[in-house]
């Protein structure tokens, strides 16, 4: 054949294109490169960090980060690919979320995204985008990208009392807290041509009264009440819980998408 045969994964065809979609762990096992140089694009999406948790107190949590994104180009050889794909990071009941865990092609890997601030803690985690801060907490987490350039943004501070600030995104860092009681919303996606939607946010603030919105897969922060989740496969960061005892959501299970040229028939 002219172009390159592999399988794993979901695999459709259009626009000239074959697409192996993976949204569970699997290998991308390259059988022959045809004609070609092996190349191929893929985009590799992290799982997004769980949002914080909040206790018995007037005060919102943050919400987790988006995982890490990576969409670019490379070239295989004939063989077998491991891809892993990343679990979002589970909400906290009273304190921080956790980090969401990396995706992978081979030895090609997008960090997790970084939890979200409980409640009465101070700063979000590090990750492929940062989790957002809450409380007493004057630094946000910082995108991290520790293994690799990739996208991601810091997670959002909390500038005004008892609100938390936004999860980072690839697209866009979290937002502030800059009214008072009104969580900062989740950091942008990033949209790309491999798959049909933004695929990575970071979840909203607590917000107490009122929660940060949801972005791009992210999700909403909690009115005085349970974070919403990231959706699954986008990345998206778990929201920050709002008052009293209620706990931040689940990071949304990450993505990679692969696809090279191919003779439709």
């Amino acid at each position: 054949p002219a172009y390159i045969t592999a399988t794993g994964g979901t695999i459709t065809e259009a626009g000239g294109y074959r697409y192996h979609t993976f949204t569970t762990s699997d290998d991308f096992e390259v059988t022959s490169l045809g004609s070609t140089d092996g190349s191929i694009e893929y985009l590799i999406v992290a799982g997004g960090g769980g949002g914080g948790g909040s206790n018995n107190s007037l005060r919102g949590a943050g919400g987790g980060g988006a995982g890490e994104v990576k969409d670019a180009s490379t070239t295989v050889s004939v063989g077998t690919y491991a891809v892993v794909i990343g679990g979002g990071g589970a909400g906290g009941s009273y304190g921080n979320g956790t980090a969401g865990s990396n995706s992978s092609i081979g030895a090609t890997a997008a960090l997790g995204g970084g939890f979200g601030a409980g409640a009465s803690v101070g700063n979000g985690g590090d990750g492929g985008s940062g989790g957002g801060g809450a409380y007493t907490g004057s630094a946000s987490g910082t995108a991290g990208q520790a293994i690799g350039d990739g996208l991601g943004n810091d997670g959002g501070v909390r500038i005004k009392d008892r609100a938390g600030g936004g999860g980072g995104g690839a697209g866009g860092v979290g937002g502030n807290t800059v009214t008072y009681r009104v969580g900062g919303a989740g950091g942008s996606g990033h949209t790309s041509s491999l798959y049909a939607s933004d695929v990575a946010g970071g979840g909203g603030g607590g917000g107490v009264l009122t929660g940060g919105s949801a972005t791009d897969g992210g999700g909403a922060g909690g009115s005085g009440d349970v974070g919403s989740n990231g959706t699954a496969n986008t990345g998206g960061g778990g929201g920050g819980a709002g008052e009293y005892n209620n706990a931040g959501g689940t990071g949304g299970s990450g993505l990679v998408v692969i696809r090279y040229p191919w003779e439709e028939s």
